[in-house]
């Protein structure tokens, strides 16, 4: 084999390695993102805690309406009007928080052609619903019995379990999200009567702290 066929031999072998190199990093990375929901986005954070932030502000000056003291730290008794009146600013809170982020959830989506509804989406789905699903109906029953001062730290502790369980399909800074909330909701459990304010911190300033991470990390590029 002469020198040139070598230099020849080498060099071709060099740049299949490099390809095949190549080819391998394409082939983890489509992987990876089929089996990770990227498709969350910074903005739906920002925009949800600015809304569970109006909703918390919402609550509160109705309870002050009705003259009760959330932070005396004893349970109190609501009539059924005013029950009403916090379960449809609940709702309308909730309803708000999450056509935002489907919105842009679907936006994110579309701009960087990813698809929307995969096994990944189903996985998370079920993984998040059970714990919310739970926890939802578990509130309901404190509801029923008069138990209003625990609500919101149990809506912040099951809401951080169901992002711990659902963090395995998504990005990592959702599993750290999760643990924010459960220590949040616990703290809720300690030091009764800050529920409310607790919840503005978990659902309102984390939500937007975590957004903006998120959106200069991933979205901003």
């Amino acid at each position: 084999m002469t020198i040139s066929t070598k230099s020849f031999y080498f060099a071709f072998q060099s740049t299949f390695m490099d390809n095949y190199k190549e080819d391998l990093k394409h082939i983890r990375t489509m992987m990876e993102r089929s089996s990770t929901f990227i498709s969350l986005s910074g903005m739906s954070g920002i925009v949800a805690g600015f809304i569970a932030l109006s909703g918390a502000y919402s609550v509160y000056t109705l309870l002050v309406r009705h003259q009760i003291d959330y932070f005396d730290g004893k349970p109190n008794f609501y009539g059924l009007s005013l029950l009403k009146q916090l379960v449809l600013i609940g709702l309308i809170t909730l309803g708000l928080a999450l056509a935002s982020g489907v919105w842009f959830t679907v936006r994110k989506s579309r701009k960087n052609n990813l698809p929307l509804w995969s096994n990944t989406t189903k996985s998370v789905l079920l993984h998040l619903s059970i714990p919310l699903v739970a926890g939802g109906l578990f509130c309901l029953i404190l509801i029923f019995n008069n138990n209003f001062y625990l609500v919101a730290p149990l809506m912040l502790l099951f809401y951080g379990i169901a992002l711990v369980n659902v963090s395995k399909y998504t990005l990592p800074e959702v599993f750290w999200l999760g643990i924010c909330e459960v220590i949040l909701g616990l703290c809720g459990g300690i030091w009764v009567g800050y529920g409310l304010l607790l919840w503005a911190i978990g659902f309102g300033l984390l939500h937007i702290a975590y957004g903006t991470y998120m959106h200069f990390k991933y979205d901003a590029k």
